[in-house]
């Protein structure tokens, strides 16, 4: 399953960052980080849950960009 999110960050650096704790969270199949569009889309592994993973993808990305923001 695919999803888009709308995402708050302040500069490419830290969506880089975001993208890469994205991909390092369980559940997570892979992610892409735009820091032009302010979307992040993520393709969960089959059986996710994806709320629950977005809340550990949210708290993964609050630890390397503390401003950031993922509308879920």
């Amino acid at each position: 399953m695919k999803k888009t999110y709308p995402i708050e960050v302040d500069c490419a650096n830290c969506a880089e960052k975001m993208e890469t704790a994205a991909k390092n969270t369980a559940g997570i199949k892979d992610a892409t980080v735009s820091f032009m569009t302010l979307k992040m889309k993520v393709e969960f592994d089959d059986g996710a849950d994806p709320d629950a993973v977005m809340k550990d993808v949210l708290a993964n990305c609050k630890k390397v960009e503390e401003d950031c923001e993922i509308f879920l």
